[in-house]
């Protein structure tokens, strides 16, 4: 059983994707919890970060920039999203030119065009005319977009419990989840960001990749496939020709203690970076400080984003 004190938390979201907590609040809020460090990786956006880091320069909490980056599959075995965080320097942050490589490669796996292609899929599959009717009347584009800029699943499940009071797993996981016929992965193709690392100094991270695997229900378990599916996937996050990732975030609400030590396996066999996070959106369900790293972890991590 791991004893260490979590003084970072390094995997949170705030209003710029889809949190609860807008970005100077989260930076307040792990404050207020005695954390020494804090990472804000929205979905496929920076644009909270400046905010955040003025924020914590009033305080004593050093906020990391990062991003989660959404990568699409389609393999025999698995079609779907898995997510890479990125974590990177201040002083690149202040680079315009890596502030606008990065918003050019990652805005091409989400926006409108995703989003009403997945509401277009929905509706032929699950509308009262389509083959299998769970919806009394069609999903429309406005009640998925006025809850926010940057769509994603979270987004869609709302709407379908506010909206169309569908709140049961079994059936939000048949209209929206990766095994639906509806289902459209979002993200980029990973070679896409074989530039953006050639270019930049840029630790790179696989996110929960074990949560698909936690037993029962669980708010962190969403749609991310088994462990398994993501080790068949590993020798190409591995190769230093295609992504090359630094890191592994080992900690996580997601994974059992069973799941954190075959992941810490990999971290051995691989020599990679250990890191963790609470993977923060609202104060009461997937709240911040839950899960991150100890001191020891959290220097190494610092000393390669300083020295990469």
């Amino acid at each position: 059983m791991r004893s260490q004190k979590i003084i970072a938390d390094l995997h949170n979201h705030s209003t710029e994707s889809d949190g609860e907590y807008t970005p100077s609040e989260l930076v307040m809020a792990a404050n207020k919890l005695g954390l020494k460090a804090i990472a804000l990786t929205d979905h496929d956006s920076i644009a909270g970060l400046d905010e955040a880091i003025e924020t914590a320069q009033r305080s004593i909490i050093t906020v990391i920039p990062g991003v989660e980056v959404s990568l699409r599959f389609r393999r025999p075995f698995f079609v779907g999203t898995l997510h890479l965080l990125l974590y990177f320097s201040e002083s690149l942050l202040k680079d315009t030119g890596f502030r606008d490589d990065l918003k050019n490669i990652v805005s091409q796996g989400r926006g409108m065009a995703l989003v009403r292609d997945r509401i277009d899929a929905i509706n032929s599959e699950f509308g009262p005319d389509g083959r299998e009717p769970l919806l009394s009347r069609p999903l429309s584009i406005d009640e998925i977009t006025s809850q926010g800029d940057n769509i994603t699943r979270r987004h869609f499940f709302m709407a379908l419990s506010k909206n169309h009071n569908i709140t049961d797993r079994s059936k939000t996981d048949r209209l929206i989840g990766n095994n639906s016929p509806a289902y459209i992965p979002s993200g980029i193709d990973m070679n896409l960001l074989k530039p953006l690392f050639a270019k930049y100094p840029i630790i790179k991270v696989l996110a929960h990749p074990a949560a698909g695997s936690f037993p029962g229900e669980s708010h962190y378990k969403e749609v991310h496939p088994p462990v398994e599916i993501v080790e068949q996937l590993l020798p190409e996050f591995l190769d230093q020709n295609i992504v090359g990732i630094d890191g592994l975030e080992v900690y996580y609400p997601g994974h059992t203690e069973e799941l954190e030590n075959v992941l810490l396996s990999w971290v051995k066999r691989y020599d990679l970076l250990i890191t963790g996070g609470s993977d923060c959106h609202d104060r009461k369900n997937r709240p911040l400080g839950v899960k991150g790293i100890d001191q020891s972890e959290l220097d190494k991590l610092m000393e390669r984003i300083t020295y990469p």
